[in-house]
């Protein structure tokens, strides 16, 4: 017997919550169904917010929807629902990434996840400066227990290994300011707030952060090859601190794995005061990626870098509404 109320309010809430999730270049590439005779959602990719040139395999786009999926499960175990998740439930409909029925007698009881749930609309992404203080080793180890829960690995990179992974940005950075097509697929996903209607998805000017005048922080310019017209400069960390987050596979269940894991992690972050931001530019080129790997461990897939520290949070950035992403169904 079912305990819990859900009516079509407070699936919306649910989703509403789901879509607050960092997504590549804030595509928002997700779709959600709730069928409430069974108590499911689906969760699905929206094939028309793909990002061919810097996404190909579509990796970026699974992540960005697994950290939608593990914000859904965060609001509904804090509106007091069990969840039983199922990935990649239908081998014939890749599109269709995961099922999450609710009150399930088999469902699963995280005791962390309600805890999460503030985190979700507190936690946005700072491409602002972050101080030299240094995040304390009681604070590494939840991050890394975080990721370790949803099955992926979060690794702080050691100084040697973080000069490396320094360069292989600087690197990657060009080779987007070289390549056409990358420079016009990111320009698309920009928006210039100050002129004509607001848009609903994209990165806003205003959230570009300010230029880098000094400082080896790796901060992504949405900017690009354009000028952003009285945007600041500012000096950003010295010693930047930086983890990778990597899982023993490659496949798109991995990608999925690894979306969770990201998100569990920056809402443990943001739990515990720290702000965060991504340097993504070395994952979407093969060659570069690879070398991403640890050096000690010689193992695993990186799928992203993150750039952590104490520092302004950012801005909001704008979300699609719920009734463009939701179909609620019998």
């Amino acid at each position: 017997m079912f305990t819990k109320i859900l009516d079509d309010t407070l699936v919306k809430n649910l989703v509403a919550d789901a879509v607050t999730a960092p997504s590549m270049h804030n595509a928002q590439p997700w779709r959600f169904r709730y069928a409430r005779h069974s108590r499911t959602f689906t969760l699905s990719t929206d094939p028309d917010r793909a990002i061919p040139q810097a996404d190909p395999t579509t990796r970026g786009m699974h992540l960005g929807c697994g950290a939608a999926l593990l914000n859904l499960r965060v609001a509904a175990a804090h509106a007091g629902h069990r969840t039983w998740t199922t990935l990649l439930p239908d081998p014939h409909t890749p599109a269709l990434l995961a099922t999450v029925r609710l009150d399930d007698p088999h469902g699963h009881t995280d005791e962390a996840l309600p805890d999460l749930h503030q985190a979700i609309r507190e936690r946005h992404t700072s491409r602002f400066p972050f101080t030299e203080r240094q995040i304390p080793d009681t604070v590494r180890t939840a991050l890394t227990e975080a990721a370790a829960r949803e099955g992926a690995q979060l690794s702080f990179l050691t100084d040697s290994h973080r000069e490396t992974v320094l360069d292989l940005i600087k690197h990657a950075e060009g080779y987007n300011r070289m390549d056409d097509a990358r420079d016009a697929e990111q320009r698309g996903w920009t928006r210039d707030t100050g002129t004509g209607p607001s848009a609903d998805d994209g990165i806003p000017a205003y959230a570009f952060g300010p230029r880098k005048r000094a400082g080896s922080t790796p901060v992504r310019d949405f900017a690009g090859r354009h000028t952003v017209p009285d945007r600041d400069y500012a000096d950003f960390e010295k010693n930047p601190q930086l983890a990778s987050l990597s899982t023993a596979g490659d496949e798109p269940a991995d990608w999925l794995r690894a979306g969770q894991a990201l998100e569990r992690v920056l809402l443990v972050a943001t739990s515990e005061g720290v702000s965060a931001s991504f340097a993504t530019q070395p994952v979407e080129w093969p060659d570069l990626r690879w070398i991403l790997r640890d050096p000690v461990s010689g193992s695993g897939y990186v799928h992203m870098l993150l750039r952590l520290g104490y520092g302004p949070r950012g801005p909001r950035t704008p979300r699609r509404p719920v009734d463009e992403v939701l179909t609620i169904t019998a």
